[in-house]
């Protein structure tokens, strides 16, 4: 089965799909639950590991008596992923309309902006080799 972008997740199963990144990508269904907010049961939680699974966004391995839990994907990817998606459903696929929103005079520092400017630089010193 081919899966579905991440974005197109159910909330819950998107918020279980986080956690297990904010986990550092390697949790138990317990770990998972107690992060969850208004946690459903062990045995929801177990359940919707599962089809998150089957549908080929999570994967396990066993330590001993429990699965540890991992994204299908890295979050580098995954986030590559998101971004993509979110950049083209609301900046139709413009880089640069997505941040020139969101580099405003109000919403960084200084040294934000210095930061950013190096990261511009090195990129276009890499494109040029």
């Amino acid at each position: 089965m081919k899966k579905r972008p991440l974005e197109r997740l159910g909330s819950r199963e998107r918020e279980i799909i986080n956690t297990v990144f904010a986990l550092g990508n390697r949790a138990s269904a317990e770990d998972i639950r107690l992060q969850l907010k208004d946690a459903p049961s062990s045995s929801t939680v177990r359940v919707m590991l599962t089809r998150l699974e089957r549908k080929g966004y999570l994967r396990h391995t066993q330590d001993g008596p429990r699965y540890l839990y991992s994204a299908a994907e890295s979050p580098d990817t995954a986030s590559r992923s998101v971004l993509k998606e979110y950049l083209q459903t609301f900046f139709g696929g413009s880089l640069q309309q997505m941040v020139t929103a969101l580099v405003r005079p109000e919403s960084l520092s200084d040294e934000e902006l210095d930061d950013l400017k190096a990261i511009i630089d090195k990129a276009r010193k890499e494109r040029r080799r």
